[in-house]
């Protein structure tokens, strides 16, 4: 590029007129070129030492903007400089955005948007940590990031035309339920629910009764509980949700037997799963990053990457090890149910043939119990409790006053 460039410490070209930068100072606009920077924008709240990525409203709302100056007509001859500090933490932060706007928007791969972002002479981005107390073990990457949003919304897991930005917001606030969807309309990750819906030290807490209507309106059929009893589960039960206890310690990971109960329990039911440990973070990560794994067919990195984009903070320590250990075993659990129903679709199909071809039109037939199977083949077809709604994608950032788990 021109002279005016000769400030930047490096400078992707990410299309013909949008470039991501690395910059020593602040640069002041010109007749060809336009820069903004989002570091004081879009904070990430930590609760120990982990600082991203950013979460998916903070993602929406960068898209938003993008698009907006992108289709500005004052704007239109202009290249577009998104650049970012060398605070290393704000540069992987703002790498994953223009990452996930090349994904999104522009339809590139996440290793073509990465490749974009390393091109030059920049240099690699500062690993993601998790958010536990004491030293990182596992290194979570910009590519991982762009890699988990690409296959959430290969699973349309997530549509930005009609996303509720203001609803996800809400709803992750500790004072509205602390809640994200992680899975719209099969997964909410939630903060475990209390006895009692009070304030304690400055702190919200919600009863069971709290969730009731949410739930009910977004089809939540079913709360497992992850943490130690600290509520009556008839609670949930006498209002008409299903709720099972896995219990397994704190910063801990799952036993064979509670994975596999969890998978089956998730599998078996129609409707939503709300899934809480304490904060909902660490064991509710983990066990959720299972089901990705088998029926999503997400690799350890990505699901980890989606769930803490979705709720920042989760999976936590030795968890995300154990995902990675699980994750052949996983794939292998998922193509292999997968296997088993394509099977079974395909005996079904010359077996209806055969019932069909065997059936005779008899004159003598029966009116009224024809009648009677005719009506209760309807009433089964509208019966309300077979029938369920897709939510709407919507997603989570915590308020941090949490504690882990």
């Amino acid at each position: 590029l021109t002279a005016e460039h000769t400030h930047l410490c490096a400078l992707c070209v990410v299309t013909d007129r949008l470039y991501f930068a690395t910059l020593r100072s602040k640069p002041k606009s010109t007749a060809n070129t336009h820069y903004f920077c989002t570091d004081d924008e879009f904070l990430y709240e930590n609760f120990y030492a982990d600082f991203g990525p950013l979460n998916l409203a903070m993602l929406y709302r960068y898209c938003c903007k993008l698009n907006k100056k992108l289709k500005s007509f004052t704007l239109t001859r202009k290249r577009i400089v998104h650049y970012t500090s060398f605070d290393q933490r704000k540069r992987a932060n703002a790498a994953v955005l223009i990452g996930g706007y090349a994904v999104i928007y522009l339809k590139k791969t996440p290793e073509e948007a990465y490749r974009a972002l390393i091109s030059g002479s920049n240099a690699s981005y500062l690993p993601f940590r998790d958010a536990s107390f004491g030293n990182c073990t596992y290194s979570l990457t910009v590519l991982d990031c762009l890699q988990g949003v690409r296959k959430a919304l290969q699973h349309g897991f997530f549509d930005f035309e009609t996303f509720d930005v203001d609803e996800y917001e809400h709803y992750e606030r500790v004072e509205n339920g602390d809640f994200n969807w992680i899975v719209p309309g099969k997964f909410l990750a939630f903060s475990g629910p209390h006895p009692k819906t009070k304030m304690e030290n400055g702190y919200p807490l919600h009863a069971p009764e709290a969730y009731f209507p949410y739930f009910r309106k977004h089809n939540v059929s079913t709360v497992i509980r992850l943490n130690k009893k600290i509520y009556d589960a008839k609670r949930f039960t006498d209002a008409g949700f299903d709720h099972c206890d896995l219990f397994f310690l704190d910063g801990s990971t799952p036993s064979d037997i509670i994975l596999h109960r969890f998978l089956h329990i998730c599998e078996s039911t129609d409707g939503a799963v709300a899934v809480h440990c304490k904060a909902g973070l660490g064991r509710t990560g983990t066990l959720i990053g299972c089901y990705l794994m088998k029926h999503y067919r997400f690799t350890a990195a990505e699901a980890i990457a989606w769930i803490r984009i979705c709720r920042p903070g989760s999976v936590i320590g030795p968890q995300q090890h154990f995902l990675e250990e699980k994750q052949a075993m996983l794939w292998l659990l998922g193509d292999s149910q997968t296997t088993q129903k394509a099977k079974l679709e395909e005996r079904a199909v010359p077996r209806l043939i055969t019932s069909m071809d065997e059936l005779t039109i008899s004159p003598a037939l029966n009116i009224t119990s024809s009648a009677h199977i005719t009506s209760s083949d309807q009433l089964q077809e509208v019966n309300p409790s077979q029938t369920h709604a897709r939510t709407d994608t919507h997603t989570h950032t915590h308020t941090h006053t949490h504690t882990h788990n």
